[in-house]
């Protein structure tokens, strides 16, 4: 193929869930659309990293200074839910069910990779803790590593004055317990809440 086709399709392949194939029929795409829609898309891209960076108070994508959720004065500023990365808040704000704030750690805890206390965004949630905080949503994900990172801010944060909660773990929405695997089955069992609880 064409030197210019085979890069862009050798940097398409690159991206996560892309293959060969796939990131040639990217490439073929984008080869038969307008010239200017091409343009458009790589105006855009460029501007990604010059436009989009991170808020200086949770860590979550913003496009200057604070981000949208920071910004927000009808969000509970007491209430921080603590995420890995600024995707997960994306997640969450999906659900339209929580109106506090975030903090974003940029990564989880995992010895193994050589990420410590010391990589994640950690001294600006202690700053958070210190100005007051009334509860704080541990929301990491439900792997070895992401447990970890939980009881990690769970004991870091336990003499702070603070109500500390998990997110829940167990069956989802339209699940059917024959599909689910026995750790998910064991939490849902752990966390059950009563009947009146559960009909609100």
């Amino acid at each position: 193929m064409p030197a210019p086709l085979g890069r862009v399709v050798e940097m398409l392949s690159t991206l996560p869930g892309v293959g060969p194939k796939t990131a040639l029929r990217l490439g073929l795409n984008l080869l038969s659309r307008p010239a200017g829609e091409t343009a458009a898309l790589a105006a855009s891209l460029k501007s990604l990293h010059e436009l989009v960076g991170f808020c200086e108070v949770c860590g979550c994508f913003a496009e200057q200074g604070f981000c949208q959720y920071c910004d927000d004065p009808k969000r509970e500023a007491r209430t921080v839910c603590l995420v890995e990365q600024p995707v997960d808040v994306l997640m969450m704000e999906r659900s339209h069910s929580y109106r506090g704030h975030y903090h974003v750690l940029h990564g989880r805890l995992s010895p193994v990779d050589g990420v410590g206390p010391e990589q994640l965004n950690l001294a600006a949630l202690d700053a958070r803790v210190k100005a007051g905080l009334k509860e704080l949503i541990l929301a990491t994900s439900a792997t070895v590593d992401g447990e970890a990172t939980a009881h990690y801010f769970a004991r870091r944060y336990r003499d702070a004055g603070l109500v500390i909660s998990r997110i829940a773990r167990g069956v989802p929405e339209g699940g059917e317990l024959e599909y689910l695997d026995e750790h998910t089955l064991s939490r849902a069992l752990d966390q059950r809440i009563s009947w009146d609880s559960a009909s609100l």
